[in-house]
């Protein structure tokens, strides 16, 4: 067979294999509202080891690595649980006819927070000079924005940060004000500022980056700024997620 063919050969089970990896994420689907009907938790380690154990044994059996065979089943069970935490946050729904305000959304961490909260349910509204997201509300100038939201995210770098949590304490909106600086120095004014003013704010730390599609494993920081019922709407946003919540 000339190599032209045999290249075809292999463009062929390429597309049977992505076929077959689509079909196994459907069914991930499946698994995960079955999961959830059921009150069971979306990770299932024993699970994950039968299928790698079964794995590298059925590998054996066909003369491939085994090692080959758990990398790939890996990529595969990884995929799954994305798409079962993901099925898992929008059935939950905890945004669901309420309001939430991100500024500057349309940063990594913004766009993040953004596109999360929009999967909750939550009616979004990205304000950032730098444009909006497709299918999300937009504002150029969050001072522009409607305050009157349920949820008002700061993910901008921290100096504006802290001007803008100062600005928000002028204005006393009603919902749930929190940042997502790494460090929380630099906001301590502003922070000081909605607390004396009577705000409700809470300060989170997201211990990933904006690349982060599987929450599993990973930590959010929460700390309590004095107002528990802040803390607690902050965390409810993660409780869908398999994510550690600290607090």
């Amino acid at each position: 067979m000339k190599l032209e063919e045999l290249r075809a050969r292999l463009s062929a089970l390429d597309r049977q294999l992505l076929a077959l990896i689509a079909e196994r994420q459907t069914l991930s689907g499946q698994v995960a509202e079955a999961k959830r009907l059921e009150g069971r938790e979306t990770r299932d380690f024993r699970r994950e080891r039968e299928v790698l154990m079964r794995a590298r044994t059925t590998a054996e059996s066909l003369g491939i690595s085994p090692a080959l065979a758990e990398s790939v089943l890996r990529l595969l069970i990884r995929g799954s649980l994305t798409t079962q935490e993901r099925i898992r946050v929008a059935a939950g729904a905890p945004g669901s006819g309420q309001t939430a305000l991100v500024i500057g959304g349309r940063g990594k961490m913004g766009r993040w927070f953004s596109e999360f909260l929009a999967s909750q349910g939550y009616d979004v509204t990205v304000a950032d000079p730098a444009g909006g997201i497709e299918g999300l509300g937009y504002a150029p100038e969050w001072r522009d924005a409607s305050l009157d939201c349920d949820l008002i995210v700061v993910a901008t770098p921290m100096k504006a940060a802290n001007d803008i949590l100062q600005e928000l304490a002028q204005r006393k909106p009603r919902g749930v004000i929190f940042d997502l600086g790494s460090l929380k120095t630099p906001l301590r004014e502003g922070i000081r500022a909605l607390q004396e003013a009577g705000c409700r704010v809470t300060s989170i730390h997201p211990m990933f980056g904006p690349d982060t599609e599987l929450l599993s494993g990973r930590h959010v920081i929460f700390i309590n700024l004095g107002d528990q019922q802040a803390v607690d709407a902050a965390q409810t946003l993660f409780a869908s997620t398999m994510a550690e919540r600290v607090v």
